[in-house]
């Protein structure tokens, strides 16, 4: 068995999405992720529907995929290229349920690359949760501060706010 540490080579870039509220990969992503074509990804999904309850998986509605088709690029031109089904879009727990579906090599290697990215996501965001409840914090307690010391620190309380942004323009 490999080592799991080890680097993973041609590893497509992830980009998790907001869908309803969720972080999810689209099925494309996944299916490129596992090596496999989006149509096999899916016809396994739909073979093994019972192992995707509501919170493992979405399927897209017309309003979604309408407000998406440029990002996720599946409209082409050309007999055979166009949607047959609208696109599926996985949780955490349906992009590792739908690695055990397609039981390939390439698929459980990846699904330890997509549990490691959600939980860097997880890890982000709770580290800018937790400075941001601590600012706050911090701003509440000097507000009885004399008005020049008052205006430094709303200095330094910018210049913290200033340095954050980038991060949060990542997720």
């Amino acid at each position: 068995m490999a080592d799991s540490n080890s680097k993973l080579t041609n590893v497509p870039s992830v980009r998790i999405v907001h869908v309803r509220g969720l972080r999810v990969l689209l099925d494309s992503q996944l299916a490129e992720l596992y090596g496999v074509p989006t149509k096999r990804l899916n016809e396994q999904v739909r073979r093994n529907i019972d192992r995707f309850p509501a919170d493992f998986l979405l399927e897209l509605s017309d309003q979604e995929v309408a407000a998406s088709r440029s990002q996720i690029a599946t409209l082409n031109k050309g007999r055979g290229h166009n949607l047959k089904y609208r696109p599926m879009a996985f949780t955490e727990h349906g992009a590792i349920m739908a690695a055990t579906i397609l039981n390939s090599p390439r698929a459980v290697q990846m699904s330890v690359y997509v549990v490691r990215a959600f939980v860097k996501l997880r890890e982000v965001l709770a580290s800018n949760s937790a400075l941001a409840k601590r600012l706050d914090s911090l701003e509440r307690s000097v507000a009885a501060l004399d008005s020049d010391t008052r205006k430094q620190f709303d200095q330094v309380y910018e210049a913290i706010l200033g340095l954050m942004t980038p991060v949060a323009k990542r997720q």
